[in-house]
């Protein structure tokens, strides 16, 4: 059995070398004739897979070691009995990590409290809904919007995106990308709903770059309304606009959820999905791959504050190291994916052990994620 893997998917040929040949592959694009004779292919969200790319194949099954399902077809894919695959969730603590990096460090710059304002959350599923667990653990007031949900009757208040525009001073959006239909989300935001945003909004889209209208947020960052934009998506990837780049206060290349500990998850997924496939199930933990932490324990004295934690967490990761990279080479060919093929380890909160010695902090801070315990 010959199985292609995106070459940048970590432990993969570790793994799939358990079920049969496995040959790692660029992901974009992925070479015609290596899928000539493979019998199951492993990608990333940089690989179209579609008929395009595999009419005529033997290819019996596909696997995406992401969240996101928008590169694929997975209506040919059924068509053709072709096996399909995702990792919904693979990343998601990632994303929310690097949200809460990015609003720290806008906290700091601009010396407000987080805690003293409101976060719109526009998509409440793996990422949105950790997302709002981690900000309530810290006392911050949050308002949440996904009209599917809330046409499902799922528990909790969900806020229409109109009303939400108009109380939130912070909107992050996390939803995937849907080009039609009753539940669209591309241009979600676009220029209608620039201009209804009052000033001083922070502005975070970590999900797809189609999500925002990218040319109208360029002229809404160049009018005379302050407005804050952090920006990991980008429209179109991997050429995006330079001058919007350089009106955003975090620009960075598509790696939210570029977490070591997310990136093995998609890995694991994926491969647990296709070892039941073929009838062969394995299961794999992740204690069995990642290596040791840089940093694997902090002491930390007295009350957690905003300043405190923002120390903690750089401990970790701090965005700021992939926002000057891309800054240095954006507009190079090729050096957009380069960001993220040769992307620098880059751990989750939880790699990180904190001694307290305060109750209450230690409990914060579990719920935040961490490690922690008295001690």
């Amino acid at each position: 059995m010959k199985i292609l893997v995106d070459e940048n998917m970590p432990y993969a040929v570790e793994l799939f070398s358990r079920l049969g040949t496995v040959l790692a592959v660029p992901g974009r694009p992925i070479p015609q004739d290596a899928l000539n004779d493979a019998d199951a292919l492993m990608v990333r969200s940089v690989t179209k897979v579609n008929e395009s790319l595999l009419a005529g194949k033997p290819v019996k099954f596909i696997g995406t070691a992401t969240a996101g399902t928008d590169h694929v077809d997975d209506a040919w894919l059924a068509t053709q009995g072709i096996g399909f695959s995702a990792a919904p969730g693979c990343n998601a603590i990632a994303v929310v990590e690097y949200v809460f990096s990015s609003l720290l460090i806008l906290a700091q710059r601009d010396g407000f409290q987080l805690r003293g304002k409101t976060v719109g959350i526009i998509g409440v599923g793996n990422v949105g809904s950790r997302l709002n667990a981690r900000l309530e653990a810290l006392g911050i007031r949050t308002l949440l919007c996904d009209p599917p949900r809330a046409d499902r009757g799922d528990a909790g208040e969900f806020w229409p995106l109109e009303k939400l525009v108009a109380e939130a001073d912070i909107l992050t959006f996390h939803t995937p990308l849907n080009m039609s239909g009753p539940y669209a989300t591309h241009h979600l935001v676009d220029a209608d709903l620039l201009a209804r945003l009052p000033a001083d909004r922070i502005l975070i889209n970590a999900c797809r770059g189609e999500v925002v209208d990218n040319a109208a947020l360029l002229d809404a960052l160049n009018g005379s309304k302050k407005l804050t934009a952090v920006l990991d998506v980008w429209e179109p990837e991997p050429d995006l606009s330079l001058a919007l780049l350089d009106k955003v206060a975090i620009g960075t290349a598509h790696i939210a959820g570029y977490s070591l500990e997310g990136k093995a998850r998609g890995t694991t997924q994926v491969f647990e999905a296709f070892s039941q496939f073929i009838g062969q199930p394995q299961t794999v933990t992740l204690g069995s791959l990642l290596p040791a932490p840089e940093f694997a324990e902090v002491t930390l004295r007295g009350a957690l504050s905003e300043a405190k934690l923002l120390r903690l967490i750089h401990l970790v990761y701090d965005v700021r190291r992939d926002d000057r990279p891309l800054r240095r080479v954006a507009g190079k060919p090729g050096e957009f994916d380069k960001l993220r093929k040769f992307y620098e380890e880059r751990r989750e909160w939880s790699s990180l052990r904190v001694i307290c010695d305060d109750a209450a902090t230690a409990e914060t801070l579990k719920k935040l994620g961490f490690n922690s315990q008295l001690g």
